[in-house]
């Protein structure tokens, strides 16, 4: 195997890739289209059916599994900062340790790191709710709950929605109201600390020429709205993708293809991508979202920014 050896790390990535490609063939002049389902449609799964419609007028206030999720969320995100409060020691345990760590992250490095000290004091509940609510959100995302009811199951005779993955970041609603939150935090902030006319002010660069002030001041103004459009969109489309990559790999190629054996391929994928989401894009996703908080808020304040 010392050919396999002296290959680059692009030779053998394709060379794996082809391997998979050749399996697939074989297995599907092997099985054909056994496991196909012609009325499956992978969309359904981010589908939000009413549970308990409610409506105002043209306001839907149903509920439905976003809304569950979300108030997992934020009794999740309560109890834990509440039960942490209460049980803090001077020798702490694991759980006690691992959560300090994290309070210490959305302190210090995110908080801190980015703001004046004084504002800093200000905002961190503020962030820090933000950086633990967005945190715990994802994290629920990928615990199978009882929450596909396009799906039944019989347990004990009584006929429940199938066991589903489902995040309320994955939904656009969700990120673009807390990116909205965000926007209008740090600008109504910005002319507290400034003023209006000295906030706008800091949109224009010092020494710009008088002919250019008016064109940076509009790039400025439409960088500002790409904002909500770039901390709402990462946010959603990371966990969408997700999501996606799982639902796919663990059944949905599977079952779009009509490779029923392709799943021996296709499930150990799934599960990389799920230890994968885990650790890492939950948490991360988290991180950036309260750190660009923090940075917006804390420019907004700084004369210079």
């Amino acid at each position: 195997m010392t050919w396999l050896k002296n290959l680059s790390k692009g030779k053998r990535a394709a060379l794996g890739i082809g391997l998979l490609i050749g399996l697939t063939i074989i297995i599907y002049a092997a099985f054909g289209s056994a496991g196909r389902n012609n009325e499956y449609q992978p969309q359904n799964e981010f589908q939000l059916d009413p549970w308990i419609k409610i409506k105002i007028g043209g306001l839907d206030l149903s509920i439905n599994k976003a809304v569950l999720y979300l108030f997992i969320t934020a009794v999740l995100t309560t109890a834990v900062m509440i039960w942490i409060a209460r049980k803090m020691q001077q020798r702490p345990n694991r759980v006690q340790t691992a959560l300090e760590a994290v309070y210490d992250l959305a302190n210090n490095n995110i908080t801190r790191g980015n703001m004046p000290a004084d504002y800093a004091r200000k905002w961190f509940p503020f962030i820090a709710a933000l950086f633990f609510f967005i945190l715990f959100a994802n994290l629920i995302g990928y615990i199978p709950l009882p929450t596909n009811s396009q799906e039944k199951t019989s347990i004990f005779g009584l006929s429940i929605p199938s066991f589903a993955l489902y995040s309320a970041t994955a939904n656009i609603s969700v990120p673009l109201v807390l990116t909205l939150v965000v926007w209008f935090s740090y600008h109504i902030e910005g002319i507290k600390a400034q003023g209006v006319r000295g906030y706008f002010a800091t949109f224009i660069p010092a020494g710009t020429p008088g002919a250019m002030k008016p064109l940076l001041f509009g790039i400025e103004v439409v960088s500002h709205f790409v904002r909500i459009i770039s901390l709402s969109v990462r946010l959603f489309a990371n966990m969408l993708a997700g999501h996606l990559l799982i639902l796919f790999m663990a059944g949905g190629m599977v079952t779009l293809l009509g490779l029923a054996a392709l799943g021996v391929l296709t499930l150990p994928i799934a599960i990389v991508f799920f230890i994968f989401e885990v650790v890492l894009i939950a948490g991360l996703q988290a991180f950036i979202f309260a750190t660009l908080t923090a940075i917006y808020l804390g420019g907004a304040v700084e004369a210079g920014h």
